[in-house]
């Protein structure tokens, strides 16, 4: 009898202790979702949140009062801008996946072809700014097939959107900010300043940041039309390399062939977080051709790398098992432009296939 009496106090004590956790778990819920509730109803509709980043414009000096009404007057809600922010890549991509979708025989050939067609103006941009003219025309063409697709969102709609989706909030104000600074400086009116979801301009898909940090005048005409104006697009693009230290007595890199047992960790890290850390690592893994020569680097074909004055870094843009690079100072400055390999990589391979063309 003892024994059945203090089981049934050990089952009663259990039933309580699972109510009480029950009852715990529901408060938890209720508060939670008390939470969510009080968030929805204190933050702005778009529209009120609109109205601020109005005020917030017309309180700024900068931007002219005009322009900013302008700006703001048609201004919508772009959801599958949202929808494109959040959105991650579903399928695992390799470089030799990668280069045969973004550099295609057509668009080699039309690089190619617009090389010869620009050639005048591509020579007098080269010559004023130091970059050689078919990284101009490969970054030209892998940005938005040759000026063809710019976007066709407008920039301070899809800017104010994802300002207000507030995951970004400061970066995407940032370049609001800068757009209305672009538009009051008259360079382009707000119905034709067109971009991508995220704001990029244009046929170098600036963002409005880079545009007033990059964006030049290239025909004289006072304005910086990198949405119509060939030379203004031409010569914003190799101010933008130019300033991120250019050098146009070098190319790009070189992919590489690496020895049995070779010490991997000499490369760059494919991952490092930033560009700010990507930089360090480059500056600590920096080596001369001869350097590397005398690790067992060496061209694709097994013959010695070139016996010239450079430095260089070694790149695995997949892993230790894909493509190896040899990439020089100019492939930084690529890495600037868009901190992956696989772009920079491609814009030197088009560029490259613009040099040398096949033999016929």
């Amino acid at each position: 009898m003892l024994f059945l009496l203090k089981r049934m106090k050990k089952v009663s004590t259990l039933v309580a202790i699972t109510a009480l956790s029950s009852l715990f778990s529901l408060q938890t819920i209720a508060a939670t979702q008390e939470k969510i509730q009080n968030i929805k109803q204190t933050k702005p509709s778009f529209e009120q949140y609109v109205i601020q980043l109005k005020t917030q414009a017309e309180q700024n000096n900068k931007f002219d009062k005009n322009i900013v009404e302008q700006a703001f007057a048609n201004i919508k809600f772009y959801k599958r801008a949202i929808k494109a922010d959040r959105r991650q890549p579903e399928k695992v991509e390799t470089l030799d996946t990668y280069l045969p979708k973004r550099l295609p025989k057509w668009k080699i050939d039309k690089a190619r072809k617009l090389f010869k067609q620009h050639q005048a103006l591509l020579n007098k941009i080269s010559e004023q700014y130091g970059v050689q003219p078919r990284f101009i025309i490969a970054l030209w063409g892998l940005e938005t097939n040759f000026g063809k697709y710019t976007g066709n969102y407008n920039v301070v709609s899809a800017l104010a959107t994802l300002a207000y989706e507030g995951r970004r909030e400061a970066f995407f104000k940032k370049q609001l900010w800068a757009a209305l600074q672009i538009l009051s400086e008259k360079h382009i009116t707000p119905e034709k300043m067109i971009g991508s979801w995220a704001g990029a301009m244009g046929q170098n898909q600036f963002m409005p940041t880079s545009f007033l940090a990059y964006a030049v005048d290239g025909d004289g005409d006072g304005k910086k039309d990198i949405w119509t104006n060939t030379a203004d697009v031409f010569a914003s693009i190799a101010n933008y390399l130019k300033q991120e230290g250019w050098n146009d007595e070098l190319t790009w890199g070189r992919q590489v062939k690496l020895p049995d047992g070779f010490d991997t960790s000499l490369a760059i890290p494919k991952n490092t977080g930033s560009r700010k850390k990507w930089l360090a690592a480059w500056k600590q893994r920096e080596k001369s051709l001869a350097q590397w020569q005398k690790l067992g680097v060496r061209r694709t074909d097994g013959t010695n790398l070139p016996q010239v004055n450079i430095k260089a870094v070694l790149v695995f843009p997949d892993d230790i098992h894909g493509r190896a690079y040899l990439a020089y100072n100019n492939y930084k400055s690529l890495m600037h432009w868009n901190l992956s390999y696989y772009f920079a990589s491609s814009v030197g391979h088009l560029a490259d296939s613009i040099k040398f063309p096949p033999i016929k």
